[in-house]
This record gives structure tokens, sequence and C-alpha cells, in this order.
């Protein structure tokens, strides 16, 4: 291929992905995962962080994970601390598909405890995806202090994270059974009951969790 055809090529990438119509961003993203070249990292990297379509982000993901991991993790790694929070979640999200633990020491605690929660979320799978066999119990630690936070859609996110760790979750989860703040005893509850029965589904296990504090509060009470 001559200068001027790689030239091209990356006009048209550019242009493709920088279309007004989503479904002409999503085929650039899929022609560029299904001949992965190098020379696209930066765009795609680059383009997570403004796509505002979520299936487009998730093929820009895809694509991403058709090209070596020891050429788009540095780059994840340096937009995991971008100002922007969909570049730190999108890039998160990708390092968790890609799966190369050598990312791991970046997931660090202001991530799984950052202000946003798509962020946070992002962080959640990212460490369990990553976490190196021994570090699961600190950070299940970690992870724990985030019990209660945001709505329905954010716990379950954070419970779904903590039951992929398996039992080791236990002491901790059974220590926020205690906590002083009733929404994170109930949310500490229906993890713990997630975890012994995967089929009952979460929002079984909240209601029970929501019965089981109420009857503790009463109890206080009498």
């Amino acid at each position: 291929m001559t200068m001027s055809e790689q030239d091209t090529d990356t006009i048209r990438v550019l242009q493709g992905l920088e279309n007004s119509s989503a479904s002409v961003r999503l085929r650039t993203a899929l022609a560029v995962g299904t001949t992965p070249d190098p020379r696209f990292i930066d765009t795609l990297v680059e383009r997570c962080a403004i796509e505002p379509e979520f299936h487009v982000r998730e093929m820009l993901t895809w694509a991403l994970t058709r090209h070596p991991p020891s050429m788009t993790v540095p780059e994840l790694l340096h937009e995991i601390r971008s100002e922007r929070a969909q570049a730190r979640s999108q890039a998160l999200h990708t390092l968790s598909k890609i799966g190369d633990r050598r990312a791991w020491p970046a997931i660090t605690r202001s991530l799984l405890t950052d202000a946003d929660d798509e962020v946070a979320r992002s962080a959640w799978r990212a460490a369990v995806a990553l976490v190196p066999e021994g570090e699961e119990h600190a950070l299940a630690g970690a992870l724990t202090t985030q019990l209660g936070r945001g709505e329905r859609e954010t716990q379950l996110s954070l419970s779904r994270a903590l039951i992929a760790l398996g039992e080791v979750i236990l002491p901790t989860l059974r220590a926020a059974m205690t906590h002083p703040r009733p929404h994170v005893r109930q949310h500490a509850i229906a993890t713990e009951r997630l975890l012994r029965d995967p089929d009952a589904g979460f929002e079984w296990a909240v209601e029970e969790a929501k019965r089981v504090v109420a009857l503790e509060g009463a109890g206080r009470e009498g």
C-alpha cells in the first residue's frame, strides 16, 4: 500500500466515525475491527470518549479488542485518567473485555469510588475481570464500601461484581450487615441472598432485605 492509499484509508475511517449517521459510524467501527490496523487505535479510543450511541460504543470496544493488547492497553490506561467521565468509563469497559491483567494496578480505589456512577460501575466490572489471585479479599473490602450507593441499576451492578468474587466476600459483607445506615445493611443483605440463591433475582433479594431491616428496626424500637 502506498503512502497516499494509507492517507486515504485514514481519512475514510475518520470521516466514517464522525459521520452524523449512527449506522455509518457502526459500520465503520465494524470494518476497522474486521481488518485490524494499529493506525486506527488512537482514533478508536478517542471516539469512545465522545460517541453518544451505546451500540456504536460497544462496536468501538469490540474493534479495540481485535488489536494487540500491547498496543491498546497503554492507550486505555492513559484514558482512564481523563477528566471526561465517558472516556474513563469506556476505557475501563474495554479493559475488562481485553482481560489483560497487567492493567490491574491502574484500577485504583479512586476509580472504584468515582463520583460518576457509570465510571464506578465500569471500574467494578474491570476490577473483577482483572483481579489477580490473592487480591480478591482486598477488592471485596474496597467494593463493599460502595454498598447502598445509587439507584437500583447501580446497586445491581455492585452486587453482581461482588458475587463474581465468590464466597471470599462473606466476611466483609456480613460486617456491612451491621452498618448504621439501613440502606447499606439492606444492600448487603440482598447481595448475600443473591449469592446464596442466584436464581432468585435481585428484586426478590431486595424485598427480602427490606423486610429483614424493617424487622430489625421494629425489634430495636420494641
